[in-house]
């Protein structure tokens, strides 16, 4: 197949390096940064530099890039995709979009499939691309209507570079669990990094501050526009997350030692009950 993934940072690139290295298909990278571009074909992560104008041989196109910037991108150049092919994403929103770009695609006659990857690391950048990323990670799709055929179409290529789960979920089931596995983890470590302890950590700490702080490596641009796009349930999760914080500090200043001891115990067993 014809593979276009627009945006090569770390998610595209990863594509583009997972695709050209276990499958035959052919890649074709479209990115704003032309050295980007030129790195990632002398890598062979692609086959081919792309423009929009490359869009219309695509059976597939990835967009990798902000959510903002994939409904301008697919808005400015409908009528380069080829009606045949099936257009999806990888953000880690879906009901601030999913209804704007079905809307759009529809509007022109083509197919929108939303898509999630479940993976990812602290740097952004072509550089921390890697082949290996998708590794036994979950590969969430969010059909928007697009029908079986598409959804199966993505899901075979997940498994083709290694994802080893596909779920499938509407956009506010999508985006209720991201705000909980996803973006409150990443609020935590960025409120956990700026206590005043924090610079002088070293020497101090173990493998809890490196587990509680690891997602403070944030890529600002990119978390401000999701946290804000997904701000009702994102809120809803912090507001829990307060709360129980907040009964854990009651408990500590009180010195009530067995109600303590019962609540991290709860915690435990829901932690051990999930077997991960």
């Amino acid at each position: 197949m014809n593979i276009a993934i627009v945006g090569l940072g770390i998610i595209g690139g990863s594509l583009a390096k997972a695709f050209s290295k276990y499958t035959d298909h052919h890649i074709i990278g479209i990115n704003r940064t032309q050295a980007t571009l030129e790195r990632a074909l002398a890598d062979g992560a692609v086959h081919e530099i792309g423009t929009p104008e490359s869009l219309g041989k695509a059976d597939i196109v990835y967009m990798c890039t902000y959510p903002e910037h994939i409904v301008a991108f697919i808005e400015e150049n409908a009528d380069k995709f080829s009606k045949h092919c099936v257009i999806t994403d990888v953000c880690g929103i879906k009901s601030e979009i999913c209804g704007r770009l079905t809307e759009i695609c529809r509007a022109h006659g083509l197919t929108f499939c939303g898509s999630h990857p479940m993976a990812g690391k602290e740097k952004f950048s072509y550089e921390a691309a890697d082949s290996e990323l998708f590794k036994g990670a979950s590969y969430i799709i969010v059909p928007c209507g697009s029908g079986d055929e598409a959804v199966k179409l993505l899901a075979d290529r997940a498994m083709e570079i290694g994802f080893g789960s596909i779920r499938v979920a509407d956009p506010a089931e999508h985006d209720r669990m991201i705000a909980f596995t996803s973006q409150l983890p990443h609020v935590l470590a960025c409120s956990y990094v700026k206590s005043p302890c924090c610079p002088n950590h070293k020497g101090f700490s173990a493998g809890s501050y490196r587990d509680v702080s690891r997602v403070a490596s944030i890529n600002e641009n990119l978390w401000t526009d999701l946290f804000l796009d997904n701000k009702d349930p994102l809120c809803a999760e912090i507001d829990i997350l307060v709360d129980n914080l907040k009964m854990f500090r009651r408990l500590i200043a009180e010195g009530n030692e067995n109600e303590l001891r019962n609540q991290l115990k709860s915690a435990r067993l829901i932690k051990e009950a999930l077997g991960e």
